[in-house]
């Protein structure tokens, strides 16, 4: 509900500071006076477009505040939007809306409880707070989500059970079918690495890899066979200085068997030289075993191409898989031992077909589901209808056309249909979708209508009405106000109107007038609360003879509803 609205230089109001209250609020007043601004007003603040006139001349700033006491829903999506905590929300919500003159072009700045906001922001509040209907047009009749909440709505128990059943039906099948694209996901990669690893096994079984060690070994073959030849000829070198020397050279054997003779001739003299001659005679046995070693290491040597080539292509090949695999030798003998005690690819076939098997029955329960809600919004739909034509008959629309019409769609949470509703508004045209027919004084009738057969679906909010009784007979008005009367029993409902049937029915009564003060024009607006104010401005909507106009207004005030 819209508490209280505060304005500052919009278009002819230069400061406004109005108190509102539940039920029916009419504003009259002369055509041009600024009865529009309100509502213009209020649509701006929830994010309508800034029409260049709003702001008034000569200024370079306005503002629009109101302070609204909100449907929970609002204070949630308050909490969703980061906002402010649910636990700490204030009673009220004050949306301000700034506009601001720069150059020839307006911008604005909005604020929902002091918090900087931008206009999609208000937009999204705008359903929660308040509904604008102008001749005829409305921001939410044509949207089919709401129509297809407003049906919903209208459904007994019966029906708001099966519309839990369909989301829960829904949400199951979807967490399924989830379920079942994961596992052909995870089926596609676990494969692939199977494959992956099925090959790596097969390139290290056929590498014959045993020893972590083997790499180094075969490189040092390779370095021995590599220089076969100069090892050969070093090796005989060194035999040749031991034992057999040139003939002009001494060998060094011979050379220690002449140094044992003198060792010898001197431990005759001196004993205790014992055990330096064992000494050098130990050497010489050693360095004897030496020559022979390295004359055998010398035959043996012997340049074996075939087995180079041999020995250098095993290497490559150990490279080649510590390069590709990114691991040492030993590594990949761990690896392939992994490998080899691996257990066998999972049994992905019996698992697709069982998740396969849930989804189908997932999507069937959701299909039941969904043609038993069918059911339930096509009873919903005819008593709309019903309703809906009921309550035409008395605003002169006999011959309007209205329909629900339900087109199948693919199932999710909200059913298999769309829900859309078809009007017309003269025989022989055929029926289209409510949003796109144009609008004028019979769609506002309708608008009015359909509202009130709906009032129960919606959530208690503002809703305002802007000449949607112009240009209508006395026993229309009548209809209209005992409409507007009956949708202020749930609704906080604004209207203005220039029709005295209409305006005698209201709980609250403003008048908005246009003074002109020096050389500047002013809008002033003046709430009417006694019995004689409100006679007197009935009389000027009546028109015709003074006398007979304020006993007719008297007569309306009279018998209005309470």
């Amino acid at each position: 509900m819209l508490l209280a609205l505060k304005l500052d230089n919009v278009a002819l109001i230069d400061a406004l500071d109005l108190e509102l209250a539940p039920g029916l609020t009419v504003l009259t007043g002369e055509t041009g006076a600024g009865k529009s601004l309100l509502l213009d007003s209020l649509d701006v603040l929830l994010g309508g477009d800034v029409p260049k006139h709003l702001l008034r001349h000569g200024q370079d700033q306005a503002r629009i505040e109101g302070r609204f006491a909100p449907h929970q829903a609002a204070f949630l999506l308050l909490a969703q939007r980061g906002l402010g905590a649910m636990e700490h929300q204030p009673s009220e919500l004050v949306v301000t809306r700034r506009l601001y003159r720069r150059g020839g072009r307006i911008s604005s700045r909005g604020r929902i409880n002091g918090v900087s906001v931008n206009r999609q922001t208000l937009l999204e509040f705008r359903p929660l707070l308040m509904d604008l209907t102008v001749q005829g047009q409305t921001r939410m009749l044509g949207c089919q989500a709401q129509q297809r909440r407003w049906l919903d709505g209208l459904g007994d128990l019966h029906h708001q059970q099966t519309l839990k059943q369909v989301a829960t039906a829904h949400e199951t099948w979807v967490q399924v079918c989830s379920a079942l694209d994961r596992l052909k996901t995870e089926r596609q990669d676990v494969q692939q690495r199977w494959q992956e690893n099925v090959h790596m096994l097969t390139e290290l079984r056929q590498a014959a890899l045993e020893d972590p060690q083997e790499l180094a070994t075969l490189k040092q073959n390779q370095d021995r066979l590599a220089h076969a030849l100069r090892l050969q000829q070093g090796s005989w070198s060194v035999v040749q200085a031991v034992q057999e020397p040139l003939p002009d050279q001494a060998a060094a054997l011979d050379l220690l068997g002449q140094a044992e003779g003198e060792l010898q001739a001197m431990v005759a003299v001196d004993p205790t030289l014992q055990p330096l001659l064992q000494r050098l005679q130990l050497a010489q046995d050693e360095v004897q075993g030496v020559a022979r070693a390295l004359q055998d290491y010398g035959q043996q040597l012997e340049s074996h191409p075939q087995a180079l080539a041999e020995l250098q292509e095993r290497i490559a090949q150990l490279q080649r898989l510590e390069r590709r695999h990114g691991q040492t030798l030993a590594q990949l003998i761990h690896r392939r031992d992994q490998l080899e005690a691996a257990t066998t690819e999972p049994d992905w076939e019996a698992r697709q077909q069982r998740l396969e098997q849930e989804e189908c029955a997932a999507h069937e329960r959701l299909r039941q589901a969904c043609g038993q809600l069918h059911q339930c919004r096509r009873q919903a739909a005819d008593r709309l209808v019903a309703h809906l034509m009921e309550v035409l008959s008395p605003m002169g629309l006999e011959q309007m056309r209205f329909a629900v019409e339900l087109k199948p769609q693919p199932p999710s949470q909200h059913g298999s249909e769309q829900v859309c509703f078809l009007f017309s508004a003269n025989p022989g045209e055929a029926m289209a979708p409510l949003g796109e027919v144009a609008s004028g004084g019979e769609m506002s009738r309708f608008l009015l209508s359909l509202k009130t057969c709906l009032a129960g679906t919606e959530l208690p909010m503002t809703l305002l009405f802007d000449e949607i009784d112009s240009g209508v007979s006395g026993r229309v008005s009548a209809a209209m106000a005992n409409l507007l009367h009956r949708l202020a029993r749930r609704h906080q409902v604004f209207c203005v109107t220039h029709q005295p049937l209409v305006a005698a029915r209201a709980d609250h009564h403003f008048r908005v007038s246009k003074q002109v003060e020096g050389e500047r024009t002013r809008t002033r607006v003046t709430g009417l609360t006694g019995v004689a104010e409100r006679e007197e401005e009935l009389a000027q909507l009546a028109g015709g003879d003074p006398r007979e106009a304020r006993r007719y207004v008297a007569s309306l005030l009279r018998d209005r509803c309470p």
